[in-house]
């Protein structure tokens, strides 16, 4: 599986509108496309950031649905004022559900980057060491780690019954932070919370 990030920084004020574009325009768009399994969206309405995630079943798929795409991502830029525009695309690697989420779950999202070149060996420690912890926090929903080999990056998404659940685990997940510089190799570039409004992303259990 692949997944496309889209995410867009622009006027809080206008995320509950960025919000109703995706779940009832670009969702549907979306989820015609060959190959497209499914669509979520992660908003951090402080700084109006917005990430929309779609998942693919090829590399090929989500290759050959950027053109379709460009369109949709122009006007959820000019929604939220002209904002900044960013675009990766990763390799889903891990994908574990306990129980699907459920109304008013949240995510902490983890950006890291793999400080050697064996992205396998990381992959390993991270199952062995990093996702039995993670799935003995508060409210554990689910966790995924999508990666970019060529440029050694991943991303690793939490999900949680409840924002309080979520600040619940803060110290924890810290300390699990901690630990997967010294057991996977990695390096943190960011962290964000942020509020889960569209959860279809459908990636089947990659663990």
């Amino acid at each position: 599986m692949y997944a496309r990030s889209t995410t867009i920084t622009g006027d809080p004020a206008r995320l509950d509108d960025a919000i109703a574009f995706v779940r009832d325009d670009a969702m549907p768009t979306m989820m015609s496309l060959e190959g497209c399994a499914g669509v979520s969206m992660l908003v951090e309405r402080e700084t109006g950031r917005a990430i929309t995630t779609t998942s693919w079943e090829t590399r090929e798929a989500m290759a050959a649905s950027d053109p379709r795409l460009a369109p949709l991502r122009a006007r959820g830029v000019a929604i939220l004022g002209d904002g900044e525009l960013t675009i990766d695309h990763w390799e889903v690697a891990l994908m574990h559900r306990d129980h699907d989420a459920p109304e008013g779950a949240a995510c902490r999202v983890t950006w890291l980057r793999l400080n050697h070149g064996d992205v396998e060996r990381g992959l390993e420690r991270f199952r062995a060491s990093v996702l039995p912890a993670i799935e003995d926090l508060p409210g554990f929903c689910s966790t995924s780690l999508m990666i970019d080999r060529e440029h050694g990056r991943a991303c690793s998404t939490t999900t949680y019954d409840t924002t309080e659940s979520m600040a619940q685990s803060r110290d924890r997940s810290w300390a699990l932070r901690e630990s997967a510089v010294r057991e996977v190799g990695v390096d943190v570039r960011d962290v964000a919370e942020l509020e889960l409004v569209l959860a279809h992303l459908r990636v089947p259990e990659l663990v």
